[in-house]
């Protein structure tokens, strides 16, 4: 299988539909979540709705990178979630991260195997596989706190 489509299928696998590492995705966990649910606070723990958007955060920015050339996201605005107060609030949050999940694997789909190897904008950021693996390896990450959030507010 050539990089391109076994990073894409990795990418599928955590955030859409594989059940391989963690017997669950993203889109599966977050299905029937309600938006009280979405937002609950539990102690010090970040919510599932901020979770959801500081993932969607990176792949809207990564996204947005592919396109212009320019790495324009910061560290410091991926928690920067805006209120959900209704239900439709928190259907668009959720609609928004599958849509730019299944672009962000689409987008790697369409790379040539040689881009992995090259610099990921910048030199100081690394390869654009060490990038390709660190979104897998923080969304799976994430996805483990989610899990665990929602087994303590559906008890």
């Amino acid at each position: 299988m050539e990089k391109q489509l076994f990073i894409a299928s990795r990418v599928r696998e955590v955030l859409l539909n594989g059940h391989w590492i963690a017997n669950t995705n993203y889109q599966e966990q977050l299905a029937d979540i309600s938006w009280e649910q979405a937002i609950l606070k539990i102690n010090n723990l970040n919510t599932i709705a901020t979770l959801t958007y500081h993932i969607n955060y990176y792949l809207k920015g990564l996204l947005a990178a592919f396109e212009t050339g320019k790495l324009e996201i910061n560290d410091k605005y991926s928690f920067d979630l805006p209120e959900i107060t209704s239900k439709t609030d928190w259907d668009e949050l959720r609609h928004d991260f599958i849509r730019n999940a299944e672009r962000f694997a689409d987008k790697i789909e369409q790379f040539d195997t040689e881009i992995f190897s090259q610099p990921f904008f910048d030199e100081k950021y690394g390869s654009y596989l060490r990038n390709m693996e660190g979104v897998i390896e923080h969304s799976y990450y994430h996805l483990g706190q989610i899990v665990l959030i929602k087994k303590i507010i559906t008890q």
